[in-house]
């Protein structure tokens, strides 16, 4: 009887994940898929210039009388897979270097004085720099950008929560019998990791959705007559008035991907923590 008492709060856990899950898979697949569901051609006029929302256009028009929604379902893929390829590339150098660093001490002083810099530097002044050197580079150089400047900061998180695991037991003794540094980060300091992890990478992939929608609405990335949520939001402002849905529904879109990202690695970090804590 006392063996399957803990199986509730597991099932009630997973459940709730499983919700999670797919409340934050519903707005990541329709930027994926969402050119598919489109109901007109991208560049196609439909209406007329900033037109109020109406049967041929149920967000209206943009400012050449193009479907918003048709806009907006072809523009989350780009930024979608551009903050994805920045959280996944900032969160697994900040976790490889991170680990590494409270066992290497000078790795970890220059790990600190790389991240005083970048935090020095406000991210769209690195961006636009960046760009600048890399004439043509588009949304590349803004992905590239992201990732140079916000890797030291999220090697830095990661270096202070694995640095009281570094006089931990079971890594003190993995050095003690002869196992490298790099195992020793990798199998024995990194799995205890895995909660901050998963928070970095959520508020990396925040960050990154922030950084590449300033960019765009910038025009330091995709260009005209792109469909960009960011570029949306930019092109269409001069209408606001006319037709609010046109600037609304970009920003609500961008939103929506942000927070259920956020949410999810959030709630899903506590599970990971008690893995983890089994393990040791």
């Amino acid at each position: 009887m006392t063996a399957t008492l803990p199986a509730a709060p597991r099932t009630a856990r997973r459940a709730k994940t499983t919700v999670l899950m797919a409340f934050a898979a519903l707005p990541l697949l329709l930027a994926a898929i969402g050119p598919l569901l489109a109901p007109h051609a991208l560049d196609t006029p439909v209406t007329a210039p900033f037109a109020a929302p109406g049967e041929g256009a149920i967000l209206g028009g943009d400012q050449l009388g193009r479907d918003v929604l048709s806009r907006v379902l072809h523009g989350g893929g780009l930024l979608v897979a551009g903050a994805l390829l920045v959280a996944t590339v900032t969160t697994a150098a900040a976790a490889l270097i991170g680990c590494v660093a409270v066992l290497r001490p000078a790795l970890g002083r220059a790990v600190e004085r790389g991240a005083d810099i970048a935090i020095l530097l406000p991210p769209l002044l690195g961006i636009m720099l960046i760009a600048l050197a890399w004439p043509g580079g588009g949304r590349l150089a803004v992905i590239a950008a992201a990732i140079v400047l916000g890797a030291p900061y999220a090697i830095r998180v990661v270096s202070a929560a694995a640095s009281p695991l570094a006089t931990a037991g079971y890594a003190e003794a993995a050095l003690a019998r002869g196992e490298s540094t790099r195992y020793t980060a990798l199998h024995e300091i990194l799995p205890n990791l895995r909660s901050t992890v998963l928070t970095l990478f959520g508020l990396r992939f925040v960050e990154a959705v922030y950084v590449i929608s300033m960019a765009g609405f910038l025009q330091i990335g995709p260009q005209p007559p792109a469909s960009d949520w960011s570029l949306m939001i930019r092109e269409n402002a001069p209408g606001i008035l006319l037709n609010p849905w046109a600037v609304l529904a970009p920003s609500l879109a961008i939103a929506a991907v942000a927070i259920t990202v956020s949410v999810v690695t959030h709630t899903l970090a506590p599970d990971t923590t008690t893995k983890a804590a089994s393990r040791t």
